[in-house]
């Protein structure tokens, strides 16, 4: 990180100083001298609960066949998620469309147009599994009802304001000791905290695509590794210092 200058006004008279570490010192003639330091922390947790993307896409010559025939692979879906324990309030629909299918075809004067040549109807739930432990056979069980495409799986956490606290009570322990070796390389003093803010940086959704889900249907229940979420706080802390 390249240097950050330190401007010390007084006197009328300004200089500049470098500090290192995303640092500055400032003072002027009406203001303290403060110092603003930014720090991370972070903590990982084991995640217990995932959210699933699982769709079913139909085809045929007419809507109301491709409406029908998505319907009951749906139903069929949703049954079996309540029978691995899958609680309604888990099941939501993310998604329905239909949409024409078309095909371009040549015209008598040699010309290509654009031909309906059917229909498509799409059909998606967001779904929350809460044991872990049956992801993998549930997602096994939904291909094999009609499931034939997916968009993702998050893996995360129902809780995770413990590990968040611990990554903010690392974070002001970094700043702080950060603020501190500035200090005290400048010859004075911290004092009070004048403002603290935070940003936080949730873990990102592991995908899992189509082409995983047909591999699914042909190998059984796909394995699923949990490993681990990492939460990490960002601390911007403004603090008071103290000429020596």
């Amino acid at each position: 990180m390249a240097n950050l200058p330190v401007r010390i006004a007084a006197a009328g008279l300004f200089f500049a100083l470098p500090l290192a570490g995303g640092a500055a010192l400032a003072q002027s003639a009406d203001n303290p001298a403060t110092i603003s330091i930014s720090a991370d922390g972070d903590a990982t947790l084991v995640p217990d609960m995932a959210t699933v993307s699982l769709a079913v896409v139909s085809q045929a010559d007419d809507t109301a066949t491709a409406m029908t025939d998505n319907s009951t692979a749906m139903q069929k879906v949703i049954a079996a998620l309540k029978e691995d324990g899958i609680a309604e309030k888990d099941i939501q629909t993310a998604n329905f469309s239909v949409s024409p299918r078309y095909q371009q075809v040549k015209a008598s004067d040699g010309s290509t147009e654009s031909q309906i040549v059917g229909y498509e109807v799409r059909n998606a739930l967001s779904v929350k599994v809460r044991d872990l432990a049956k992801l993998g056979a549930v997602l096994d069980r939904a291909v094999e009802l009609g499931v034939n495409a997916g968009g993702g799986i998050a893996l995360s956490n129902s809780d995770p304001s413990a590990a968040e606290d611990e990554a903010r009570r690392e974070a002001v322990a970094n700043a702080l000791a950060k603020a501190k070796t500035l200090a005290e390389a400048a010859g004075v003093s911290v004092g009070d905290v004048l403002s603290i803010s935070e940003q936080s940086s949730m873990p990102q959704p592991m995908m899992f695509a189509r082409s995983d889900m047909m591999m699914a249907k042909a190998e059984g229940a796909p394995p699923i590794a949990a490993g681990e979420n990492t939460y990490s706080i960002t601390v911007n802390m403004t603090l008071a210092i103290e000429q020596e």
